[in-house]
């Protein structure tokens, strides 16, 4: 079936707040003395920040060393650094080909939505005033389930109005490439280290994203 709607992940996809997550992480496990890097960091792409805590003490061997509510303190004051970091982002952060593709959809006629569980999602959309380019933003109160479950996916693609089979997902991560197809829907990679299920189209950034392309 014709694609009527573009759902896009947020980090690495429209922006690339990635790396303001891999600080605010590393300065918490840092605090903790807990051991933490790139690849560790790499693992916590796509998932909730309360499964991302958890694969940190995992790979420390720690997961029993924190009860539930001093978790839940953890991952706030982890996500107050984050917020420090995002607040400086500004339009210019936008990734390329980003604010063309959502134009040219939207030109189009197409529906689009931002398939983030992050509470920060409006804030950075309204810091990169791109909250306008987007029909929907998923409501982290209405996901309980962290990708790969198609959950957020298919939660986009019925405030959109539109069946998951009409939708083109794209994801910068596995965990979010599984989700999408979970989904039944077409999935774009930017950049993925492919470990499962391969996207259906593969870039390797968002300057190359044609719309003719990922919706044909």
């Amino acid at each position: 079936m014709n694609a009527k709607a573009l759902i896009f992940d947020l980090d690495g996809v429209i922006v690339d707040t990635a790396k303001y997550h891999f600080l605010a992480w590393k300065s918490l496990a840092d605090e903790l003395g807990l051991f933490f890097d790139e690849n560790v960091n790499e693992r916590l792409k796509g998932v909730s920040r309360m499964r991302s805590f958890e694969i940190i003490l995992e790979v420390n061997d720690a997961s029993e060393r924190f009860g539930e509510e001093e978790k839940q303190r953890l991952i706030a004051r982890k996500n107050d650094l984050y917020v420090e970091y995002i607040s400086r982002l500004t339009p210019s952060d936008v990734l390329d080909g980003i604010r063309e593709l959502t134009d040219a959809a939207r030109e189009r006629g197409l529906k689009t939505a931002v398939a983030s569980v992050s509470k920060n999602a409006p804030a950075v959309l309204s810091a990169l005033k791109m909250r306008e380019k987007f029909d929907y933003v998923a409501d982290a109160a209405k996901v309980s389930r962290s990708k790969p479950d198609p959950e957020i996916f298919l939660v986009c693609a019925e405030a959109l109005g539109v069946e998951p089979q009409c939708c083109v997902g794209i994801e910068d991560s596995q965990a979010g490439i599984e989700a999408i197809k979970a989904a039944g829907m077409r999935a774009v990679g930017i950049n993925v280290a492919v470990t499962s299920v391969e996207p259906d189209i593969v870039l390797s950034s968002t300057a190359e994203l044609d719309l003719d392309k990922i919706t044909a």
